[in-house]
């Protein structure tokens, strides 16, 4: 009875977390959640009140097992699981399963991994708040309330293996709008004009600036009036403005932060921002990282300040105590930020070291002085219009946290410096050197990227700092979202050029609509949007997703009974439920597009069983429909009539080959070529209506190449085992498994008997882990 039982979440926090215990202390690990709700009925009841039934799943069942051996030894039991709603969750059910009493057991929190804060918390234990853990199972019953009523709704209106989800739906919902005002904005255009001037300076050197016209000209003819008036007038500084400006630092990450910032600086999804970040915290590199708080700890204030002046000079630093705006904060009570401000660089994996040097530099930044910025305006008059020219510039005339890191946008950065002008003086003759009118389009709106969806949910008060990445995920696994790469379009734009009072005009390309990792609504995700903002207003609503996270607030603050939140929830639901099941039609999002001129039968695009496609013709009794899949760069509500009528030109045949036709065709995966019974996709370049059978041949030819160079070995006496070539190098495939082969081995002078003694001392390592 000498022990001291400390349970943890992951092996490695017990890991990292045992170095800082004294002898005496024994850490374990219970693999996150050690049960769950059970999945058909998990007790929802309105007469008898909620009685969530727990379970321990199948896998949870040894490490439960081997957590009461421990327990039997251990004079105390210490539940060191995080601070947030989750974590307390996870301390409750350890304390229900392994049967602790108060007597027996300790509650600890932390949110770094350092000696002093371990030694703190064991000094300073305190009782489960029961009030939190109360918030955290109101969020999974009111959760699988809605996933589990509206998925099966969904199946029987739309199409089986949907789901929906309290937030995720809303998610979507977020990228649908912005879609639909993407595809409903009406471009126009107007002319820009700039200009470079010249004067003298007084060494009698020729020095050159730029400046715009204040407003834009509406159209080509205009322009072109206003750039033959230009060629007739004089032009002079007519004002000059300098104006001194400060920057400040933004305050330390939150896991809002955090993922944004790391998506725009690192290209890093959410979800690896946050896997990344978990592995930080739990080797003890970083403070918790899921808070959304903006406080640093008295230390860290000390500690920063003394890096500060140590690396930049006593002049770089200015105290700041930041206060975290976000109401109803719940999770740590601490920035993110490095454990030892002192530690500037990290070891390890390239991903942990690019993210823990973005978190150091933020948070070492946010106790930096302001940048001062000194910003000049010169006017430029023209002698014949009342119009003027305006050119600005910048320079930086102290640097401050500027010297160490900058905040950047989806759509721009803030860099360190700007234009810088020349020295100049009002009523300063100039002369124009070239003008130049171009014509510019309005631009749609931009698509959010995962950094800027959980922008927004944070400003809506949707989810919290740990449902961000689960959400993106989510909705992207779920197929409602795909991340992509838009390629953008190419379009003429008109210039005028002005020389020596001459007007030439030309003609320019001009790329636009190019995006990157761009999350962008799938067909099938539109219209489950549809369907639920029609039938469930109060699901779908952004106000009510914020006031349901208000009031889980409460609960954990112990102000409102959970059991009380849920009724009022659930009453109105499960009754909007039964009706919208009896009353509402199928839907699939169906569009009709026109008549096919060839046959006179009505085409049409929706969502099948399979996934969106084009319909030739409804069914009669002398006439079946044809069907063809919509590919992948297609959508339901922008395909046209003749896009859509293509579609049913294929299959096509191209011709032969080796005696074997070629057949083109479209497949939910995309257009490829089948010949001899096998498959070969097209390149993204290769049209599937125009490829010819000289380019159907070269890829067919190249695909053989390449699985030619793929097998390195094959064995007569085992057709199931094989060695390939893959894309990290030489792998064993064996039963649909793949087994790693040694550095030091060959793999072409691998016999059969040596493929299968690694697999073997494969599968013995994996069950060692398992263990």
């Amino acid at each position: 009875m000498g022990e001291n039982l400390v349970i943890v979440e992951s092996p490695a926090k017990a890991k990292t977390i045992e170095k800082f215990l004294g002898k005496g202390f024994i850490v374990k690990s219970s693999f996150g959640h050690i049960r769950d709700l059970a999945k058909k009925d998990f007790g929802v009841d309105i007469k008898n009140q909620y009685k969530p039934i727990y379970i321990v799943p199948e896998d949870k069942k040894k490490i439960v097992s081997e957590l009461k051996k421990f327990k039997k030894n251990a004079k105390l039991v210490w539940l060191a699981s995080d601070e947030d709603r989750e974590g307390e969750a996870i301390a409750w059910h350890l304390s229900e399963v392994l049967g602790l009493t108060e007597e027996n057991t300790r509650r600890i929190v932390f949110h770094e991994i350092t000696k002093n804060a371990i030694q703190s918390a064991v000094e300073n234990p305190r009782k489960i708040n029961y009030n939190v853990v109360q918030a955290q199972q109101a969020r999974r019953v009111l959760d699988r309330l809605v996933g589990f009523q509206l998925s099966p709704l969904l199946w029987k209106k739309i199409k089986p293996s949907l789901s929906a989800g309290r937030v995720q739906s809303v998610a979507v919902r977020l990228l649908v709008e912005k879609e639909r005002e993407i595809l409903n904005f009406k471009t126009s255009s107007s002319y820009k004009v700039s200009a470079i001037f010249s004067f003298l300076d007084p060494d009698g050197k020729q020095v050159e600036i730029q400046a715009e016209l204040s407003r834009k000209l509406k159209d080509l003819d205009e322009a072109r009036d206003f750039l033959t008036q230009c060629g007739l007038a004089s032009y002079e500084i007519a004002r000059l403005a300098t104006k001194s400006l400060k920057r400040s630092p933004a305050p330390p990450f939150t896991t809002s932060t955090l993922q944004q910032e790391a998506g725009r600086k690192l290209g890093f999804s959410v979800a690896q921002t946050m896997s990344v970040a978990q592995k930080l915290y739990e080797a003890g590199k970083i403070t918790y990282m899921r808070t959304d708080s903006v406080n640093l700890s008295s230390l860290a204030l000390n500690t920063a300040k003394k890096v500060i002046d140590e690396e930049f000079g006593n002049k770089y630093h200015q105290f700041r105590k930041y206060q975290t705006k976000t109401k109803g904060a719940q999770e740590a009570h601490e920035a993110i930020r490095p454990t030892y401000l002192e530690n500037k660089d990290i070891d390890g994996p390239a991903a942990g070291v690019k993210l823990y040097n973005l978190i150091w530099k933020r948070t070492m930044a946010s106790q930096m002085s302001n940048a001062e910025i000194e910003k000049t305006t010169a006017t430029i008059s023209i002698s014949n219009m009342p119009d003027v020219f305006t050119a600005t510039g910048e320079v930086i005339k102290f640097d401050g946290f500027l010297k160490l890191y900058s905040v950047t946008t989806d759509e721009d950065s803030v860099s360190g410096s700007k234009t810088i002008l020349p020295p100049l003086r009002e009523g300063e003759k100039l002369h124009y050197e070239m003008i130049t009118a171009s014509e510019k389009f309005t631009q749609p709106p931009y698509r959010y990227s995962e950094a800027s969806l959980v922008k927004k949910m944070e400003e809506l008060g949707i989810g919290r700092p740990s449902t961000y990445a689960p959400t993106i995920s989510t909705i992207q696994n779920r197929g409602y979202v795909v991340k992509e790469h838009l390629d953008g379009n190419e379009r003429d734009i008109v210039v005028l050029e002005m020389t020596d009072g001459k007007v030439k005009e030309s003609k320019k390309a001009e790329k636009y609509g190019r995006e990157r990792s761009k999350l962008v609504p799938t067909d099938i995700g539109m219209v489950v949007n549809d369907f639920l903002t029609e039938h469930f207003k109060s699901i779908m609503d952004y106000n009510f997703t914020a006031l349901v996270e208000k009031e889980f607030d409460e609960i954990a603050s112990g102000n409102l009974e959970w059991v009380k939140m849920i009724d009022r929830f659930y009453s109105d639901f499960n009754t909007r439920v039964e009706k919208t099941l009896k009353e509402s039609e199928k839907t699939t999002g169906e569009r009709v597009l026109g008549i096919d001129p060839a046959s006179g039968e009505e085409v049409l695009v929706k969502v099948g069983r399979y996934g969106p496609l084009a319909q030739l013709g409804k069914v009669r009794e002398d006439y079946k429909p044809r069907f063809a899949s919509l590919r992948k760069d297609q959508r339901i509500e922008t395909i046209s009539l003749e896009e859509a009528l293509d579609l049913f030109k294929l299959p096509r045949e191209i011709g032969n080959f080796e005696n074997n036709s070629m057949i083109v065709a479209i497949s939910k995966y995309g257009p490829y070529i089948r010949h001899d019974g096998k498959f070969y996709s097209l390149e993204k370049q290769d049209d599937p209506l125009s490829i010819n059978s000289e380019r159907a041949i070269e890829i067919i030819r190249i695909k053989r190449e390449q699985d030619s160079k793929k097998v390195i070995k094959t064995f007569s006496e085992n057709e199931n085992l094989k060695i390939l070539n893959g894309r990290w190098g030489p792998y064993i495939s064996y039963e649909k498994k793949n087994y790693k082969i040694p550095k030091n081995d060959n793999p072409e002078e691998l016999s059969l008997e040596n493929c299968l003694t690694i697999i073997a001392n494969s599968k013995k390592k994996k069950s060692a882990k398992k263990k």
